[in-house]
Parts: C-alpha cells; structure tokens; sequence
C-alpha cells in the first residue's frame, strides 16, 4: 500500500514539473513574439513595429517587423525620397513649375485640394506631399519626375529592390489601396534611413502648419498628420498613413542631444495607439543611446611626411566635426584610417588632401575630409640626391 502511495506521489510530482516548464516554455515564447526588449517592459499594441538608432541602423526592438502589411500613406516616403534624389542630383530644382493634371486632381483621400491645370512649384507639391499627405500632390510630382504614375511606381519598385527591400512591391506612389500593395515596418526603417540621406526633407516633415496662397483664390491649408512633431520633443517627421486595411501606420523619427531614433509603426488601431506605442520606443531608444564626440573641426589628425627622410611634411587636418551615437554604458574603441591623396606633388594650405576613415572593430562609423595646414611642394629628383648626399656624409662622421 505504501509503495503504491509513493508510486502516486511521485507521479504527480513529475505532472507538475512538466505542467510548469510547458507553462514557463509557454510565456517565453510569448514573450519573446513581442519583440527583443519585451523583458524591459516594452509591449506594443500595434502588428508590427521596429525601432532603430538611425545612424548605425542597429536595430533596439521589433515585433513581426518582417511581415508584410498595407503601409498606406508611409508609401509616401518613396515618393519623398525618389523626389529628394531628383532635387539633389540636378534632375529637378524646387522652383520648376508644375502642371496639375486631371489625373492627379481626381486622386482620393488625402489632398492638397488641387485643381486641374493649377501651376505649383516642386517646394510646394513637396509640401504638399510631407505636410498633408496629398495623394494629389504625390501624383503630380510622380508624374512630373517620371511622366506617368505607372512609370513611377517602377522606379519606385527599382530603388526598393536596390535598397534590398525584399518583401515590398509598390502599386502607386501615394499608398491608397491596392491588390499587392505590401511592405514591412523593416523596410520601412530602410527607405527611412535612406530619405534621412537628404536632411532637407526634415524642413518639411518637420512642419505643422503651413499655408500656401501665391496664384489662388482660396489659400492652401496643410496641416500635419503626423503630431508628434508638435508633442513629442525632437521629432522632425518622417510620414503617417491610414486606410481600413493598413489601419493606423508611421514612420517617426526625433533627434535629441545629438541623437536620431528611428521608429516604424504598422496596423495600430487607433492613431492614439500609434503615436503612443511610438513616443514609447523612441524615448527607449533614447535611454539606450548617446552622443560621442570623435574629433572637432579643424583638429590635427596626423603629422604627414612628404620625404623619404622624414625632414619635410604637413599637418592633415579635419574639414568638419565628427560624433558618433554608443549605447550608454558600453565601451567604445575607436581606431582610424588616414588616406592621402600621394598622387599630388604639391599640397596648397586650405587645400582637401585626402580624408580619415573611422571604425569601431570592423565596422566603420564616420569619415571626414582632411586638409593641409601649409604650402608645400615634395622634393625633386636633384633635391633628393642632395638629401642623400648631404645624408652619407653625416653618416661617415
């Protein structure tokens, strides 16, 4: 009787260690689908989302950022970007005149309420585009840069393949439904990182009213979708969206002290939920992260020789400051690469030499452009028989 007593309890000892590892197994598999820093309290309400230090791109947090979802109007940030690139490379200047077609009046949703035939300007479709949203405006400079929508969705699907956005497909440039129409929050973070490429962008994303009225009756009132960038300190764009199959989406981005954080936000289901599971990574990200200052403008970086004995040189010099983002708490070694230009024969003070690679272990960090400190010439032929003349005979004394 006893031994059937012990053979009892020990059975149900071992249900209940099984019963409590499943459990345990259980809750970190939960756990850990809710992203990487689920440990420290991070539980976003939205499908998907991702946080990044902008700079490095190392990514802090993310939850299904991989699966593929309805971006809606965070399309837009292709759009902003193939536009920048326009700008930037020449292609296109913001005051080249615009004419606003039919096609691009009878867009839905969000506009800037253009009128078919208007005349506006590359900087106020910009507007157009990053303050309110306008599915008008994104068309209208689509085709524009590229002469049809259609046309432009290629480029637009050419520069994702390009960035290795692997799980996008775009059908139009303003995010407005479409079969197949899909991206990830991880793809988002990449074309994000790529428009922050082109820090003009921000006077745009960053702007909450603006009125445009030259050439109109009715003044233009845009006004920005995204409100964190009047509520929450730092943030200078990037670009919201909503339709009924994408819900609530942003792409958000915020500099402190130095600092950008990056932060994309997919399928939220009301704009509260996503701008506060927004606010919410990025001020972790800021608590995760600071700023290191690497070397400050004009600085002497290295003494550089121009002569095989060492007698005649110039000091390269930095052309600008250099800082760097480091999670707090960790060390950071920081070694550099010093590359001249030794195809010169003579360096002019003021004059760009080469420049200075950076790294921390294998990767690198930053690069700036060095300068001479002093005109000088290397030594000719005759002046180097004579260096070594005048060498053999201090050698024989």
């Amino acid at each position: 009787m006893k031994s059937k007593v012990k053979r009892i309890f020990s059975f149900f000892i071992s249900l209940c260690i099984i019963v409590t590892f499943f459990n345990t197994w259980a809750f970190a598999e939960e756990d850990k689908s809710k992203g990487k820093d689920s440990s420290e309290g991070i539980n976003v309400e939205a499908r998907s989302a991702i946080l990044m230090e902008a700079n490095s791109g190392k990514i802090v947090f993310e939850k299904n950022s991989h699966e593929k979802f309805a971006p809606a109007s965070v399309t837009k940030i292709m759009t902003m970007l193939l536009t920048m690139e326009a700008v930037d490379g020449g292609k296109i200047n913001l005051n080249d005149k615009v004419t606003v077609s039919e096609n691009a009046k009878k867009m839905g949703g969000s506009t800037m309420l253009l009128d078919t035939g208007e005349i506006r300007t590359v900087e106020e479709l910009i507007k157009g585009i990053a303050i309110a949203s306008g599915n008008d405006a994104a068309v209208a400079m689509a085709e524009y840069i590229a002469g049809s929508e259609d046309a432009f969705v290629n480029l637009m699907n050419e520069k994702a393949k390009s960035l290795g956005m692997k799980d996008t497909n775009f059908k139009n440039c303003t995010g407005l439904n479409g079969e197949g129409h899909l991206t990830t929050a991880y793809d988002i973070s990449i074309m994000s990182r790529e428009l922050l490429k082109h820090p003009s962008i921000l006077k745009y994303t960053g702007t909450y009213m603006e009125t445009i009225s030259e050439g109109r009756k009715t003044p233009i009132a845009l006004v920005n979708h995204n409100k964190l960038v009047r509520f929450f300190k730092g943030c200078d764009g990037l670009k919201t969206g909503f339709t009924e199959e994408a819900k609530y989406c942003i792409s958000a981005t915020a500099v402190r002290d130095g600092v950008r954080m990056l932060t994309v936000i997919m399928g939220a289901p009301t704009y509260k939920v996503r701008n506060r599971d927004a606010s919410m990574l990025m001020n972790h990200g800021f608590s995760k992260f600071q700023n290191m200052n690497i070397v400050t403008k004009d600085a002497e970086i290295e003494k550089i020789f121009v002569d095989k004995h060492k007698e005649k040189y110039f000091i390269a010099k930095a052309r600008e400051d250099l800082s760097i983002t480091i999670e707090k708490g960790k060390d950071q070694e920081v070694t550099k690469k010093i590359i001249i230009d030794n195809q010169k024969n003579q360096y002019r003070k003021d004059e760009t030499v080469g420049y200075c690679e950076f790294y921390s272990g294998n990767q690198l960090i930053g690069k700036i452009e060095l300068y001479s400190d002093r005109d000088i010439r290397k030594p000719g032929v005759f002046e180097n028989m004579k260096t070594n003349f005048k060498n053999l005979f201090k050698g024989s004394v």
